[in-house]
């Protein structure tokens, strides 16, 4: 079946530029190093090809766009499908337009956004030197930190639909809201354009650095982690209530809630994707359970779970 699907898509699309590999192993680009593989990994050269593949593709294959593996948790079983991952190379531009808009590829990492704006003296950016992140996925989550999110400074952004057809949605089209995008799950974000506001260089590199320090301080950043594991319930924050239920350092095999921050989910040996997710669920019930507060996932969590193995979710709300 690998074989097959990496085959059509080279009968379909002769002379591709991009990386295509059939059975990649997922563990080794995931912040966690844990997941099954994806049936078949793209790597496009560039938006064109990634159109051009795209619209050739059978609408019986599915899709999933990976960044930088920081926010995501891959299952046992790995990924059916065409997993597509964007670039530096094709997608890592950056480009100052005027004193105030940046155009950006969404392979960019944030923090090399955050320093290329204060380089700039272009404000507003300093948030994302903490998100361990890429501009793709800021898009796709409204990512924010530090009393900032992407929805301040977005102007518009530019993806490709299942098809391959190009689109520009402006910040309006995106529907953000707390960790949260409206725009069409199967579009694949390729470019942003930002504007902020003037700052001072020198000012906006020691917001940056401080950020950094506070980051350090307060997270896990050495370990082998996903960031935030749970978003913050309204009127709440999701480490205090997982501390409340008693749930700081607590384990499942070699998954543990950090001891420094309880809401980030740690691999500290060998840990699987099963062990990691049934960590997060046996949190959410206790949390449930102790408070009456559901919290929400924010780590995606892709794939099939290996052949035997299954995590039960909270029920839904009735």
């Amino acid at each position: 079946m690998t074989a097959s699907l990496v085959e059509r898509i080279r009968e379909s699309v002769p002379g591709l530029r991009g990386s295509l590999t059939a059975e990649a192993d997922l563990s080794k680009i995931t912040w966690f190093r844990v997941g099954g593989p994806a049936e078949a990994l793209f790597m496009p050269a560039d938006e064109a090809e990634l159109a051009l593949v795209l619209s050739t593709l059978g609408e019986d294959v599915p899709v999933m766009v990976l960044g930088l593996g920081s926010n995501l948790l891959v299952r046992d079983g790995g990924i059916p499908g065409l997993v597509i991952r964007l670039s530096g190379k094709g997608f890592g531009q950056i480009e100052v337009a005027d004193s105030l808009t940046i155009h950006v590829g969404t392979a960019v990492p944030d923090l090399r956004l955050a320093k290329a704006a204060g380089e700039a003296g272009i404000a507003g950016f300093s948030f994302y030197r903490g998100i361990p992140g890429c501009v793709g996925g800021a898009l796709r989550m409204n990512a924010g930190a530090h009393g900032g999110e992407t929805r301040d400074l977005l102007v518009e952004a530019h993806a490709l639909d299942r098809q391959g057809k190009r689109h520009i949605l402006s910040n309006a089209d995106l529907g953000y809201a707390y960790r949260h995008c409206s725009a069409p799950q199967d579009y694949i974000f390729t470019k942003a354009v930002y504007r902020g506001t003037p700052g001072e260089p020198a000012h906006l590199l020691e917001e940056m650095a401080e950020v950094a320090r506070y980051r350090e301080e307060v997270q896990p950043v050495k370990e082998r982690t996903g960031g935030s594991t749970f978003k913050n319930p309204p009127g709440h924050s999701a480490w205090r209530v997982i501390d409340e239920a008693g749930f700081r350092g607590h384990r499942v095999g070699s998954a543990q809630m950090s001891e420094k921050h309880c809401n980030f989910m740690i691999n500290t040996g060998n840990a699987s994707a099963y062990d990691l997710e049934t960590l997060g669920e046996t949190v959410r019930a206790a949390v449930l359970d102790k408070s009456g507060i559901r919290l929400q996932w924010e780590i995606k969590r892709l794939g099939n779970f290996a052949p035997g193995e299954s995590v039960r979710p909270l029920p839904p709300l009735s």
